[in-house]
């Protein structure tokens, strides 16, 4: 029985028949039907022999399992009792990767409620349709991050509190409303199938969509990807960059640590690629997850400090070149472990560590995951052959009132958009965005295939590659490069790269145009996007 008397997010799910199929085919994977993730990752932690360990770290404060515990319930009886919320309403999150902005997370689902977490740099328009999509009736907002969301509430009468935490002594705060409060909260009984979170896309592909995910998705999530690969321990200390706003966020650096009874180290401000790596060092991390470009930035310093304890890095949210895999191998002495999720399939699907890595390949599919390469019918293309990726499992693609989701599920499978190549033994090769082939004179090309070429170039700190519209080939390769200090652009340096790619990777997919520039756009999350370079006015 559903929990949630607020029936906002469960009447604008899509129509019954556009959902995809949800597979629980592994015991892990069969949970009970009534159950809420925060009392399953947090208040049984003490019976797992969790209690006193660390979970959330900072430079200033350690809190335990219990200490956790403890303070999510007061967030929870402020939420209930003080703002009179009731299940289902949505609370928007804002606010950068910190203690206090988990701590808000874990009170607002324990509660029943569904949290609506916020990339930090988003302006007011951006939070304004976030507002008018989900329609929160509260927000709990980092003090420093307030103007913005003051801003995005004119007009808009919905969102009638907004509450600042991260600022223990101010009146109204959430600290100071929370330490009025006893702690032993009683989680709301949700079904699994409650909804727990409502995550909007990255907009690497334009405006943003608001996928669904229940208690249900989440713990489900824990079991395949964290269990099979991941393989963390309670010993573990993890760090990172992406946001908890986003899903590859809110997984590595919160929900997976709380079920293997890890902990977490949140900075003071946003990670440079030297703070992380000089981070990494003095607290002993052994966990790292962050975008290929931010390890390509990290290398020189890991390989001048050293890189501790440090012996799993994850990388995800775009495709990992192999000559950044490469270049951090021989930084760290670490090899990556690369995986393919998508903000809808809430995280990783495809992803291989350690001994089973294969040079270019993301990986093989996670146990708990199907998957296939199929051509624009949905039938599975031969081995070897380039088509569109499926995916389908125990999470899936649920859009909010969104159109797009007919395009998103076919037939009950999830088609995240990406072309892929599967060999004979089981392993996916990225190509590209399955809108992002360039199809020149013919011939099929993958961006990431030259993007890849060009980065062995000593010269080129960055580069993103699409497709030219053209008259005589239909589409020419062209490339925008990053160069590195102390190498000058120009028709001499053109020429360079383009030998370069010819003597590299097939010469039919050499860059016929080559454009200069000081940076490249890309998402909050640190994702390239190619939309902006196919149009970049």
């Amino acid at each position: 029985m559903s929990a949630q008397t607020d029936r906002f997010v469960h009447d604008r799910l899509p129509p019954r028949e556009q959902w995809p199929q949800l597979r629980y085919d592994l015991p892990e994977l069969r949970l009970p039907e009534q159950v809420n993730l925060v009392e399953e990752l947090l208040d049984k932690a003490a019976a797992k022999g969790f209690g006193d360990r660390p979970l959330l770290r900072s430079s200033r404060i350690t809190l335990t399992y219990q200490d956790v515990r403890d303070r999510v319930d007061r967030i929870a009886r402020v939420l209930v009792e003080d703002l009179g919320l009731v299940p289902g309403n949505r609370v928007l999150l804002r606010g950068g990767n910190s203690i206090g902005l988990a701590l808000a997370w874990l009170g607002v689902v324990k509660a029943g409620l569904v949290a609506v977490a916020t990339m930090p740099l988003l302006r007011a328009r951006e939070l304004g349709d976030i507002i008018d999509t989900a329609q929160p009736t509260v927000a709990l907002c980092d003090s420093k991050l307030l103007e913005e969301l003051e801003k995005a509430r004119e007009g808009r009468p919905v969102l009638r509190t907004v509450v600042p935490f991260n600022a223990p002594n101010e009146p109204g705060s959430l600290a100071v409303r929370s330490a009025q409060k006893d702690g032993d909260f009683r989680a709301c009984p949700t079904a699994a199938d409650d909804i727990a979170l409502m995550a909007f896309t990255s907009g690497t592909t334009g405006k943003p969509k608001a996928a669904v995910h229940t208690h249900r998705d989440v713990l489900a999530a824990c079991e395949a990807w964290p269990r099979h690969v991941l393989k963390a321990t309670p010993d573990d200390i993890v760090v990172g960059s992406p946001p908890l706003a986003f899903t590859f966020g809110l997984g590595g650096l919160l929900v997976f640590p709380m079920w293997a009874g890890a902990s977490v180290y949140f900075p003071e401000a946003p990670y440079t690629p030297e703070t992380m790596v000089r981070t990494i060092v003095e607290v002993s991390a052994t966990i790292c997850y962050t975008a290929p470009t931010f390890y390509r930035q990290m290398a020189p310093f890991a390989r001048e400090r050293g890189v501790g304890k440090l012996r799993i890095c994850v990388s995800a949210g775009e495709g990992l070149p192999d000559a950044t895999r490469q270049l951090w191998k021989q930084a760290s002495g670490i090899e990556m472990c690369d995986g393919i999720g998508a903000t809808e399939m809430f995280h990783i699907f495809i992803s291989s560590a350690g001994g089973e890595v294969r040079p270019g390949a993301i990986g093989k599919v996670v146990p708990g995951y199907q998957a296939k390469v199929v051509d624009d019918e949905g039938r599975e293309v031969p081995r070897g052959t380039v088509g569109k990726l499926a995916v389908i499992g125990p999470t899936g693609c649920r859009y909010l009132d969104d159109p797009r989701q007919s395009k998103y599920v076919k037939d009950g499978w999830n088609y995240p958009g990406d072309a892929f190549m599967q060999d004979a033994d089981g392993y996916f090769f990225y190509q590209a965005r399955a809108d992002d082939m360039i199809i020149t004179a013919g011939y099929n090309v993958g961006g990431p295939e030259v993007e890849d070429a060009l980065l062995r170039h000593p010269a080129v700190a960055e580069c993103g590659v699409v497709g030219k519209p053209d008259e005589e080939r239909g589409m020419i390769v062209k490339a925008f490069c990053v160069l590195k200090p102390g190498h000058e652009p120009g028709e001499a340096m053109v020429r360079t790269l383009q030998e370069h790619v010819k003597n590299t990777i097939a010469p039919y997919k050499y860059p016929r145009e080559i454009e200069f520039v000081a940076s490249l756009p890309r998402t909050e999350t640190g994702k390239l996007q190619r939309f902006r370079l196919r149009s970049p006015g």
